[in-house]
Protein backbone atom coordinates (compact mmCIF):
# COMPACT_ATOMS: atom_id res chain seq x y z
CA UNK A 1 0.00 0.00 0.00
CA UNK A 2 1.28 3.22 -1.40
CA UNK A 3 1.78 6.39 0.90
CA UNK A 4 0.26 8.29 -1.23
CA UNK A 5 -3.31 6.12 -0.79
CA UNK A 6 -3.15 6.32 2.62
CA UNK A 7 -2.46 10.47 2.06
CA UNK A 8 -5.44 10.67 0.02
CA UNK A 9 -7.91 8.49 2.59
CA UNK A 10 -7.16 11.08 5.44
CA UNK A 11 -7.49 13.72 2.80
CA UNK A 12 -11.09 12.14 2.08
CA UNK A 13 -12.43 11.89 5.78
CA UNK A 14 -11.24 14.82 6.54
CA UNK A 15 -14.12 16.30 4.85
CA UNK A 16 -16.71 17.07 7.07
CA UNK A 17 -19.90 16.39 4.96
CA UNK A 18 -18.30 13.61 3.30
CA UNK A 19 -17.96 11.50 6.21
CA UNK A 20 -21.73 12.23 7.76
CA UNK A 21 -22.61 11.33 3.77
CA UNK A 22 -20.84 8.26 4.37
CA UNK A 23 -22.22 7.31 7.84
CA UNK A 24 -25.70 8.28 6.67
CA UNK A 25 -25.42 6.51 3.80
CA UNK A 26 -23.98 3.20 5.73
CA UNK A 27 -26.93 2.63 8.14
CA UNK A 28 -29.66 3.45 5.59
CA UNK A 29 -28.07 0.51 3.34
CA UNK A 30 -27.55 -1.52 6.24
CA UNK A 31 -31.21 -0.95 6.94
CA UNK A 32 -32.28 -1.30 3.35
CA UNK A 33 -30.45 -4.94 2.82
CA UNK A 34 -32.09 -6.07 6.08
CA UNK A 35 -35.39 -4.99 4.86
CA UNK A 36 -34.58 -6.81 1.37
CA UNK A 37 -33.68 -9.94 3.03
CA UNK A 38 -36.78 -10.32 5.63
CA UNK A 39 -39.38 -9.69 2.70
CA UNK A 40 -37.53 -11.97 0.47
CA UNK A 41 -37.96 -14.79 2.85
CA UNK A 42 -40.99 -13.91 3.91
CA UNK A 43 -42.69 -14.26 0.80
CA UNK A 44 -41.10 -17.68 0.15
CA UNK A 45 -42.14 -18.94 3.46
CA UNK A 46 -45.60 -17.34 1.96
CA UNK A 47 -45.76 -19.02 -1.55
CA UNK A 48 -42.63 -21.26 -1.62
CA UNK A 49 -42.77 -19.97 -5.86
CA UNK A 50 -39.44 -18.64 -7.13
CA UNK A 51 -41.61 -16.38 -9.37
CA UNK A 52 -42.94 -14.50 -6.38
CA UNK A 53 -39.97 -14.08 -5.30
CA UNK A 54 -38.93 -12.71 -9.09
CA UNK A 55 -41.70 -9.99 -8.19
CA UNK A 56 -40.62 -8.17 -5.99
CA UNK A 57 -38.00 -7.10 -7.74
CA UNK A 58 -40.19 -6.52 -11.08
CA UNK A 59 -42.63 -4.05 -8.91
CA UNK A 60 -39.27 -2.07 -7.38
CA UNK A 61 -37.85 -1.93 -10.80
CA UNK A 62 -41.16 -0.59 -12.15
CA UNK A 63 -41.27 2.04 -9.60
CA UNK A 64 -37.87 3.03 -9.56
CA UNK A 65 -37.58 3.44 -13.58
CA UNK A 66 -41.14 4.97 -13.68
CA UNK A 67 -39.37 8.30 -11.74
CA UNK A 68 -35.81 7.91 -12.70
CA UNK A 69 -35.44 10.43 -15.48
CA UNK A 70 -37.77 13.14 -13.68
CA UNK A 71 -35.76 12.70 -10.25
CA UNK A 72 -32.13 13.15 -12.03
CA UNK A 73 -33.68 16.29 -13.69
CA UNK A 74 -35.11 17.44 -9.98
CA UNK A 75 -31.79 16.90 -8.74
CA UNK A 76 -29.71 18.68 -10.76
CA UNK A 77 -31.80 21.69 -10.41
CA UNK A 78 -32.05 21.35 -6.63
CA UNK A 79 -30.55 21.06 -3.39
CA UNK A 80 -29.04 17.36 -2.84
CA UNK A 81 -29.11 17.10 1.02
CA UNK A 82 -32.80 17.65 0.98
CA UNK A 83 -33.84 15.18 -1.35
CA UNK A 84 -31.55 12.97 0.53
CA UNK A 85 -33.70 13.61 3.83
CA UNK A 86 -37.12 13.73 2.28
CA UNK A 87 -36.24 10.09 0.49
CA UNK A 88 -35.31 8.65 3.69
CA UNK A 89 -38.13 9.14 5.58
CA UNK A 90 -40.22 7.79 2.96
CA UNK A 91 -37.90 4.58 3.79
CA UNK A 92 -38.47 4.85 7.75
CA UNK A 93 -42.44 5.16 6.22
CA UNK A 94 -41.83 2.13 4.30
CA UNK A 95 -40.57 0.25 7.25
CA UNK A 96 -43.57 1.20 9.53
CA UNK A 97 -45.31 -0.46 6.63
CA UNK A 98 -43.81 -3.55 7.03
CA UNK A 99 -44.07 -3.74 10.35
CA UNK A 100 -47.77 -3.29 10.51
CA UNK A 101 -47.84 -5.85 7.75
CA UNK A 102 -46.00 -8.22 9.89
CA UNK A 103 -48.46 -8.18 12.89
CA UNK A 104 -51.43 -8.23 10.53
CA UNK A 105 -52.95 -12.24 10.40
CA UNK A 106 -54.56 -11.68 7.17
CA UNK A 107 -51.63 -10.33 5.42
CA UNK A 108 -51.04 -11.19 1.42
CA UNK A 109 -47.63 -11.08 -0.39
CA UNK A 110 -50.11 -8.26 -2.59
CA UNK A 111 -49.44 -5.88 0.16
CA UNK A 112 -45.67 -6.36 0.56
CA UNK A 113 -45.56 -5.70 -3.52
CA UNK A 114 -47.24 -1.77 -2.58
CA UNK A 115 -44.58 -1.21 0.27
CA UNK A 116 -42.01 -2.25 -1.82
CA UNK A 117 -43.13 -0.48 -4.76
CA UNK A 118 -42.78 2.62 -2.88
CA UNK A 119 -39.63 2.02 -1.61
CA UNK A 120 -38.33 2.02 -5.55
CA UNK A 121 -40.01 5.32 -6.31
CA UNK A 122 -37.96 6.42 -2.52
CA UNK A 123 -34.66 5.03 -4.58
CA UNK A 124 -35.15 6.64 -7.74
CA UNK A 125 -34.69 10.15 -6.21
CA UNK A 126 -32.16 9.23 -3.41
CA UNK A 127 -30.54 7.06 -6.01
CA UNK A 128 -29.19 10.36 -8.08
CA UNK A 129 -28.96 12.95 -5.34
CA UNK A 130 -26.61 10.26 -3.47
CA UNK A 131 -24.15 10.39 -6.38
CA UNK A 132 -24.41 13.73 -7.07
CA UNK A 133 -24.11 15.10 -3.50
CA UNK A 134 -20.67 12.32 -3.12
CA UNK A 135 -19.41 13.35 -6.08
CA UNK A 136 -19.68 17.29 -5.47
CA UNK A 137 -18.17 17.05 -2.12
CA UNK A 138 -14.86 15.05 -3.04
CA UNK A 139 -12.31 16.87 -5.22
CA UNK A 140 -11.79 14.77 -8.50
CA UNK A 141 -8.09 14.06 -8.13
CA UNK A 142 -9.12 11.72 -5.51
CA UNK A 143 -12.45 10.74 -5.93
CA UNK A 144 -11.49 7.40 -6.81
CA UNK A 145 -10.66 7.07 -3.45
CA UNK A 146 -13.74 8.01 -2.24
CA UNK A 147 -15.81 5.82 -4.53
CA UNK A 148 -13.37 2.99 -2.67
CA UNK A 149 -14.75 4.31 0.26
CA UNK A 150 -18.49 4.35 -0.50
CA UNK A 151 -18.00 0.63 -1.53
CA UNK A 152 -16.34 -0.27 1.78
CA UNK A 153 -19.28 1.31 3.39
CA UNK A 154 -21.90 -0.18 1.50
CA UNK A 155 -20.47 -3.36 1.70
CA UNK A 156 -19.63 -3.86 5.27
CA UNK A 157 -23.34 -2.61 5.75
CA UNK A 158 -24.53 -6.00 3.24
CA UNK A 159 -22.37 -7.99 4.88
CA UNK A 160 -24.36 -7.14 8.46
CA UNK A 161 -27.45 -6.03 6.88
CA UNK A 162 -28.30 -9.66 5.36
CA UNK A 163 -26.82 -11.78 8.31
CA UNK A 164 -28.58 -9.44 10.79
CA UNK A 165 -31.67 -9.64 9.01
CA UNK A 166 -31.68 -13.67 8.91
CA UNK A 167 -30.74 -13.82 12.74
CA UNK A 168 -33.56 -11.38 13.92
CA UNK A 169 -36.21 -13.06 11.87
CA UNK A 170 -35.00 -16.47 12.58
CA UNK A 171 -35.19 -15.20 16.47
CA UNK A 172 -37.73 -13.08 17.24
CA UNK A 173 -39.98 -12.84 13.66
CA UNK A 174 -40.85 -10.65 11.56
CA UNK A 175 -42.33 -7.64 13.21
CA UNK A 176 -38.74 -7.06 15.94
CA UNK A 177 -37.10 -7.66 12.52
CA UNK A 178 -38.82 -4.55 10.75
CA UNK A 179 -38.38 -2.63 14.07
CA UNK A 180 -34.38 -2.87 13.74
CA UNK A 181 -35.11 -1.59 10.22
CA UNK A 182 -36.94 1.27 11.61
CA UNK A 183 -34.16 1.96 14.12
CA UNK A 184 -31.34 1.62 11.50
CA UNK A 185 -33.13 4.09 9.08
CA UNK A 186 -33.57 6.96 12.36
CA UNK A 187 -29.89 6.76 12.66
CA UNK A 188 -29.55 7.32 8.71
CA UNK A 189 -31.73 10.08 9.08
CA UNK A 190 -29.99 11.73 12.31
CA UNK A 191 -26.73 11.89 10.28
CA UNK A 192 -28.46 13.22 6.57
CA UNK A 193 -29.44 16.21 9.00
CA UNK A 194 -25.64 17.05 10.18
CA UNK A 195 -24.84 17.05 6.34
CA UNK A 196 -24.12 20.26 4.41
CA UNK A 197 -26.29 21.78 1.23
CA UNK A 198 -24.82 21.35 -1.80
CA UNK A 199 -26.49 23.93 -4.28
CA UNK A 200 -27.64 23.14 -7.82
CA UNK A 201 -24.38 23.97 -10.45
CA UNK A 202 -24.41 27.53 -12.05
CA UNK A 203 -25.27 26.13 -15.17
CA UNK A 204 -27.41 23.96 -14.10
CA UNK A 205 -30.76 25.93 -15.33
CA UNK A 206 -29.38 26.00 -19.19
CA UNK A 207 -30.33 22.02 -20.10
CA UNK A 208 -33.97 22.37 -19.27
CA UNK A 209 -34.73 18.96 -20.98
CA UNK A 210 -34.99 15.79 -18.49
CA UNK A 211 -34.26 13.32 -21.12
CA UNK A 212 -30.71 15.02 -21.67
CA UNK A 213 -29.26 13.11 -19.13
CA UNK A 214 -30.33 10.15 -21.90
CA UNK A 215 -28.60 12.25 -24.51
CA UNK A 216 -25.38 12.63 -22.96
CA UNK A 217 -24.97 9.35 -21.67
CA UNK A 218 -25.50 7.56 -25.27
CA UNK A 219 -23.20 10.26 -26.63
CA UNK A 220 -20.60 9.33 -24.73
CA UNK A 221 -19.15 5.74 -26.06
CA UNK A 222 -17.08 5.01 -22.62
CA UNK A 223 -20.27 5.62 -20.18
CA UNK A 224 -22.60 3.78 -22.48
CA UNK A 225 -19.96 0.68 -23.00
CA UNK A 226 -19.41 0.54 -19.03
CA UNK A 227 -22.79 0.92 -17.95
CA UNK A 228 -23.99 -1.50 -20.38
CA UNK A 229 -21.25 -3.98 -19.54
CA UNK A 230 -22.22 -4.02 -15.32
CA UNK A 231 -26.16 -3.83 -16.64
CA UNK A 232 -26.48 -7.14 -18.63
CA UNK A 233 -23.51 -8.92 -15.84
CA UNK A 234 -25.95 -7.99 -12.94
CA UNK A 235 -29.28 -8.52 -15.49
CA UNK A 236 -27.89 -12.10 -16.21
CA UNK A 237 -25.96 -13.31 -13.55
CA UNK A 238 -27.24 -11.91 -10.07
CA UNK A 239 -28.24 -14.32 -7.94
CA UNK A 240 -29.59 -12.64 -4.79
CA UNK A 241 -33.45 -13.21 -5.42
CA UNK A 242 -33.11 -16.88 -5.91
CA UNK A 243 -30.89 -17.72 -2.68
CA UNK A 244 -33.67 -18.45 -0.53
CA UNK A 245 -34.31 -21.41 -3.01
CA UNK A 246 -30.01 -22.28 -2.47
CA UNK A 247 -30.40 -21.93 1.21
CA UNK A 248 -33.70 -24.31 1.29
CA UNK A 249 -31.78 -26.75 -1.12
CA UNK A 250 -28.37 -26.41 1.38
CA UNK A 251 -30.55 -26.89 4.21
CA UNK A 252 -29.27 -23.90 6.05
CA UNK A 253 -32.63 -21.74 6.96
CA UNK A 254 -32.78 -18.01 7.24
CA UNK A 255 -29.57 -17.94 8.97
CA UNK A 256 -27.69 -19.29 6.14
CA UNK A 257 -29.63 -17.01 3.73
CA UNK A 258 -28.02 -14.44 5.46
CA UNK A 259 -24.50 -15.52 5.10
CA UNK A 260 -25.49 -16.29 1.72
CA UNK A 261 -26.76 -12.93 1.15
CA UNK A 262 -23.38 -11.43 3.25
CA UNK A 263 -20.80 -13.99 1.40
CA UNK A 264 -20.23 -11.85 -1.64
CA UNK A 265 -19.73 -8.17 0.57
CA UNK A 266 -17.35 -10.17 2.47
CA UNK A 267 -15.59 -10.11 -0.09
CA UNK A 268 -16.07 -7.16 -2.16
CA UNK A 269 -15.13 -5.34 1.44
CA UNK A 270 -11.97 -6.87 1.06
CA UNK A 271 -11.41 -5.94 -1.82
CA UNK A 272 -12.95 -2.58 -1.52
CA UNK A 273 -9.74 -1.57 1.49
CA UNK A 274 -7.34 -2.81 -0.83
CA UNK A 275 -8.03 -1.00 -3.74
CA UNK A 276 -8.97 2.64 -1.60
CA UNK A 277 -4.83 2.12 -0.66
CA UNK A 278 -3.79 0.49 -4.06
CA UNK A 279 -2.93 3.11 -7.32
CA UNK A 280 -5.44 3.16 -9.52
CA UNK A 281 -5.31 1.14 -12.27
CA UNK A 282 -3.61 1.83 -15.42
CA UNK A 283 -5.99 0.07 -17.94
CA UNK A 284 -9.03 1.06 -16.54
CA UNK A 285 -10.66 -0.28 -19.24
CA UNK A 286 -9.54 -3.99 -19.28
CA UNK A 287 -9.44 -3.99 -15.69
CA UNK A 288 -13.02 -3.87 -15.71
CA UNK A 289 -13.98 -5.91 -19.23
CA UNK A 290 -11.86 -8.97 -17.06
CA UNK A 291 -13.33 -7.94 -13.47
CA UNK A 292 -16.85 -8.94 -15.32
CA UNK A 293 -15.44 -12.35 -16.72
CA UNK A 294 -14.52 -13.17 -13.88
CA UNK A 295 -17.67 -12.41 -12.08
CA UNK A 296 -19.41 -14.71 -14.74
CA UNK A 297 -17.17 -17.61 -14.03
CA UNK A 298 -17.66 -17.21 -10.53
CA UNK A 299 -21.68 -17.64 -10.62
CA UNK A 300 -21.67 -20.59 -12.78
CA UNK A 301 -19.14 -21.89 -10.43
CA UNK A 302 -21.75 -20.97 -7.95
CA UNK A 303 -24.55 -22.99 -9.77
CA UNK A 304 -22.41 -25.98 -10.10
CA UNK A 305 -21.89 -25.72 -5.63
CA UNK A 306 -23.61 -28.57 -3.63
CA UNK A 307 -21.39 -27.38 -0.93
CA UNK A 308 -22.51 -24.45 1.89
CA UNK A 309 -19.00 -23.56 2.23
CA UNK A 310 -18.01 -23.60 -1.04
CA UNK A 311 -20.45 -21.87 -1.95
CA UNK A 312 -20.07 -18.91 0.27
CA UNK A 313 -16.12 -19.24 -0.76
CA UNK A 314 -17.10 -18.68 -4.58
CA UNK A 315 -20.01 -15.68 -3.78
CA UNK A 316 -16.73 -14.09 -1.80
CA UNK A 317 -15.12 -14.30 -4.71
CA UNK A 318 -17.68 -12.89 -7.12
CA UNK A 319 -17.89 -9.71 -4.56
CA UNK A 320 -14.55 -9.46 -4.94
CA UNK A 321 -14.35 -8.94 -8.63
CA UNK A 322 -17.97 -7.25 -8.53
CA UNK A 323 -16.70 -4.55 -6.58
CA UNK A 324 -13.83 -3.94 -9.07
CA UNK A 325 -16.76 -3.25 -11.80
CA UNK A 326 -18.25 -0.78 -9.37
CA UNK A 327 -15.68 1.47 -8.05
CA UNK A 328 -14.25 1.40 -12.09
CA UNK A 329 -17.63 2.05 -13.48
CA UNK A 330 -18.40 5.28 -11.04
CA UNK A 331 -14.66 6.30 -11.34
CA UNK A 332 -15.13 6.62 -15.31
CA UNK A 333 -19.13 7.92 -14.69
CA UNK A 334 -17.19 10.67 -12.19
CA UNK A 335 -14.34 11.51 -14.26
CA UNK A 336 -16.64 12.24 -17.70
CA UNK A 337 -19.68 14.01 -16.36
CA UNK A 338 -19.59 18.05 -15.81
CA UNK A 339 -20.96 18.64 -12.69
CA UNK A 340 -24.50 20.25 -14.12
CA UNK A 341 -25.47 16.91 -15.48
CA UNK A 342 -24.53 14.72 -12.46
CA UNK A 343 -28.15 13.69 -10.99
CA UNK A 344 -29.21 13.21 -14.62
CA UNK A 345 -26.56 11.17 -15.40
CA UNK A 346 -27.06 8.98 -11.99
CA UNK A 347 -29.92 8.73 -12.58
CA UNK A 348 -29.69 6.88 -16.18
CA UNK A 349 -26.79 4.97 -14.53
CA UNK A 350 -29.73 4.16 -11.70
CA UNK A 351 -31.51 2.81 -14.58
CA UNK A 352 -28.92 0.92 -16.34
CA UNK A 353 -27.65 -0.18 -12.80
CA UNK A 354 -29.78 0.10 -9.92
CA UNK A 355 -32.88 -1.09 -11.86
CA UNK A 356 -31.29 -3.99 -13.43
CA UNK A 357 -30.58 -5.55 -10.09
CA UNK A 358 -34.22 -5.75 -9.74
CA UNK A 359 -35.20 -7.18 -13.08
CA UNK A 360 -32.76 -9.37 -12.73
CA UNK A 361 -33.91 -10.32 -9.73
CA UNK A 362 -37.12 -11.25 -11.95
CA UNK A 363 -35.32 -12.98 -14.40
CA UNK A 364 -33.51 -15.30 -11.87
CA UNK A 365 -37.48 -16.16 -10.52
CA UNK A 366 -38.90 -16.84 -14.13
CA UNK A 367 -35.86 -18.35 -15.53
CA UNK A 368 -35.20 -20.61 -12.18
CA UNK A 369 -39.28 -21.51 -12.36
CA UNK A 370 -38.82 -22.72 -16.25
CA UNK A 371 -35.28 -24.07 -16.06
CA UNK A 372 -34.39 -25.37 -12.92
CA UNK A 373 -32.20 -23.89 -9.80
CA UNK A 374 -29.09 -25.14 -11.28
CA UNK A 375 -29.97 -24.47 -15.41
CA UNK A 376 -31.08 -20.82 -14.82
CA UNK A 377 -28.28 -20.07 -12.38
CA UNK A 378 -26.02 -21.90 -15.19
CA UNK A 379 -27.38 -19.69 -18.01
CA UNK A 380 -27.26 -16.17 -16.52
CA UNK A 381 -23.05 -16.80 -15.81
CA UNK A 382 -22.76 -18.00 -19.35
CA UNK A 383 -24.86 -14.87 -20.95
CA UNK A 384 -22.58 -12.79 -18.59
CA UNK A 385 -19.34 -13.65 -20.51
CA UNK A 386 -21.26 -13.43 -23.95
CA UNK A 387 -22.01 -9.72 -22.66
CA UNK A 388 -17.87 -8.97 -22.30
CA UNK A 389 -17.11 -10.73 -25.53
CA UNK A 390 -19.68 -8.27 -26.92
CA UNK A 391 -18.95 -5.27 -25.25
CA UNK A 392 -15.22 -5.76 -25.82
CA UNK A 393 -15.63 -6.22 -29.14
CA UNK A 394 -17.99 -3.70 -30.14
CA UNK A 395 -16.32 -0.75 -27.74
CA UNK A 396 -12.73 -0.24 -28.79
CA UNK A 397 -12.89 2.90 -26.44
CA UNK A 398 -13.66 1.59 -23.68
CA UNK A 399 -10.93 -2.15 -24.09
CA UNK A 400 -8.14 0.85 -24.57
CA UNK A 401 -9.35 3.38 -22.10
CA UNK A 402 -6.56 4.08 -19.71
CA UNK A 403 -5.98 6.08 -16.66
CA UNK A 404 -8.31 8.15 -15.73
CA UNK A 405 -5.94 10.78 -13.81
CA UNK A 406 -5.91 14.81 -15.42
CA UNK A 407 -3.34 16.84 -14.70
CA UNK A 408 -6.26 19.46 -15.00
CA UNK A 409 -7.96 18.33 -11.87
CA UNK A 410 -8.00 20.38 -8.63
CA UNK A 411 -5.26 20.22 -6.42
CA UNK A 412 -6.57 18.39 -3.25
CA UNK A 413 -4.70 21.09 -0.83
CA UNK A 414 -7.52 23.59 -2.29
CA UNK A 415 -10.11 21.62 -1.61
CA UNK A 416 -12.03 23.14 1.04
CA UNK A 417 -12.01 20.69 4.49
CA UNK A 418 -15.21 21.16 6.84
Amino acid sequence: MSGQGFSDVRTVLRIRDYRNFLLSRVFATLATQMQALIVSWQVYQMTKDPLALGMIGLVEALAFIGFATWAGHYTDRHEKRNIIFVTQGLLLACAVAFLGLARWSGLSVSWLYAVVALTGVARSYMWPASFAYSELTVPRAIYGRAASLNATGWEVASIAGPALGGFVYAWFGAAVAYGTVFVLMAIALYFTALMGPILPARDSDKEHDFLSGFHFVFSNPVILAAISLDMFAVLFGGVYAILPISADRLGVGAKGLGWLRAAPSMGAILMAVYQAYRPPFARVGRTLLTAVALFGLAIIGFALSGSFLISMIILAFSGMVDNISVVTRASILQAFTPDSMRGRASSVNGIFIGSSNEIGAFESGLAAKLMGLTPSIIFGGVMTLVTVAFVGWKSPQLRTLGGLHKKSLPDVEDWPLK
